[in-house]
């Protein structure tokens, strides 16, 4: 269970003190809430019998492989033992889960690291509409989504609920998110009675995602979700059509453009530009900038001989991911 309210809890104990827009008070804030909130789920799920875990990851976590792998392992454990992990992000040191405002991102990562069977995305509306209900009188809901091109012509908001700072659009990408790793997805009401077990028994219910037929590696869902980028490379014409459809690793030759800085491992998108910007997917490179800004261009015999201990490819295909 991803759950998040560590601010809110800790701002109830806060007299007269509203939700401060300061980074460094909504993490004191939650430091104050957190074991506040977590005793609640404790006390509620022994009610039933049921022994409840905290655990609280930070992007770090899911960014670097192999704390990726620890995380993944330890909720693979609590869940052998018959455990139930509480998940929230850990906002005392994670300032990018607090100007995130939701926990639908980290829903659909923990999904993806115990490769879940169904993920329950629950909010105060019934689901996905064809626009927002509150401002559209012809809305209907989306019972079902079988392809993700069916969302192109839905408009889906960044506004949250009176209680949450999230919104339908973070469902929607973290439903995408997933459903690619084979996920089911639904997005339902949960101030609804028995939702819960209403959606696990297949009824109808909310938006309901099916899952997408996808031979991507768990490696390969953590590099496209999990791993931010640290910079850019644009390519030419050529690199970008070896990587899109022929499967091939980035080299040297075809790099026309770096961006930013960056050091070898770090995970860089990769663009190809005519006509307009388009990305092409995300690597892990094997060279930093400096060292990509002096070999751009080259044929990979040059480079060797430039830098005798790099490697033939800068992005090798087993550590590439293409965009959508």
């Amino acid at each position: 269970m991803v759950s998040s309210g560590a601010i809110s809890c800790g701002l109830g104990l806060i007299p007269g003190k509203v939700r401060p827009s300061e980074t460094v008070e909504l993490q004191a804030a939650s430091a104050i809430g957190q074991g506040r909130l977590f005793h609640r789920y404790y006390k509620l799920f022994a009610e039933e019998g049921v022994t409840a875990a905290q655990v609280l990851l930070t992007s770090y976590d899911i960014e670097a492989r192999s704390q990726y792998l620890n995380a993944r392992n330890t909720l693979l454990k609590l869940l052998e033992w018959g455990i139930v992990p509480i998940i929230n992000e850990n906002d005392t040191t994670s300032p990018d889960e607090i100007r995130y405002g939701d926990n639908d991102f980290l829903a659909a990562q923990a999904a993806i690291l115990v490769k879940a069977d169904l993920l329950m995305l629950l909010t105060d509306t019934d689901g996905l509409y064809t626009s927002d209900p509150s401002r559209d009188a012809s809305a209907r809901l989306v019972e079902e989504v079988t392809d993700l091109s069916m969302l192109d012509e839905i408009k889906a908001g960044d506004a949250g609920s009176s209680i949450g700072s999230g919104g339908m659009k973070s469902k929607i990408v973290a439903s995408e998110m997933a459903t690619t790793a084979n996920i089911e997805v639904v997005i339902a009401n949960g101030s609804r009675p028995g939702v819960i077990t209403a959606v696990a028994a297949g009824e109808k219910v909310g938006t309901r995602f099916r899952p997408l037929e996808s031979s991507m590696s768990s490696f390969k869902l953590w590099l496209k979700y999990g791993r931010p980028s640290s910079g850019a490379i644009v390519v030419d014409e050529g690199a970008a059509a070896a990587l899109r459809k022929r499967g091939k690793s980035l080299l040297p030759a075809g790099i026309v453009r770096v961006e930013g800085r960056f050091a070898a491992g770090e995970a860089v998108d990769v663009f190809f530009r005519k006509n307009g910007r388009r990305l092409v997917g995300k690597g892990v490179t094997n060279f930093s900038s400096e060292e990509l800004r002096r070999i751009k261009g080259m044929q990979s015999r040059q480079v060797m001989k430039l830098l005798p201990h790099g490697e033939e490819e800068v992005i090798h295909r087993d550590y590439f991911v293409l965009a959508d």
